[in-house]
């Protein structure tokens, strides 16, 4: 599971405002089930439509299918919004399901300090340049240069020895 980015970022998620019926399944510890109806839903968490309130704190596991697969998370109700609508927030959600989330509310990722970190990286990769090819020949006629005095050294000792 991955950790989910924090939820006071300083811009909003995008968010998908589903119409019709979006069916939702709530899993508590004990193994417990609770139905309710998706109205909102974001990388972050949603919205749901219930006839009764859920308390506030409540860990759950939310389940629910889109277009692109089953979504299957940890989350957390939030206080109810307004009679029968009440938000949630996810608490753990993997790579997988965070991608079909992404895929519902229209965009390719749904974690910004992942995109952020790519660009760093792309940055970094395109400034990262080839070491210049003279640094190559310095190298070389200095490691000729080393080559011949050695051998020079060896033949005058040689010679001196005669």
């Amino acid at each position: 599971m991955t950790n989910l980015p924090e939820p006071r970022a300083p811009w909003r998620f995008p968010r998908a405002h589903l119409d019709g019926n979006h069916p939702i399944v709530l899993r508590f510890p004990n193994g417990q089930r609770f139905g309710a109806s998706l109205k909102v839903i974001s990388a972050t968490g949603g919205l749901l439509s219930l006839t009764n309130p859920i308390d506030q704190g409540s860990q759950v596991r939310v389940m629910f299918v889109t277009e692109s697969g089953a979504v299957d998370g940890g989350a957390e109700m939030l206080r109810p919004v307004a009679q029968g609508l009440q938000p949630f927030r996810f608490v753990s959600l993997p790579a997988d399901e965070q991608r079909r989330i992404g895929a519902l509310v229209g965009q390719s990722s749904t974690d910004k300090g992942e995109l952020v970190w790519m660009e760093k990286l792309r940055a970094a990769s395109a400034q990262q340049s080839n070491p210049p090819f003279w640094r190559f020949k310095l190298a070389g006629a200095i490691a000729l240069l080393m080559i011949g005095l050695a051998t020079s050294a060896y033949l005058l000792h040689f010679n001196l020895l005669r």
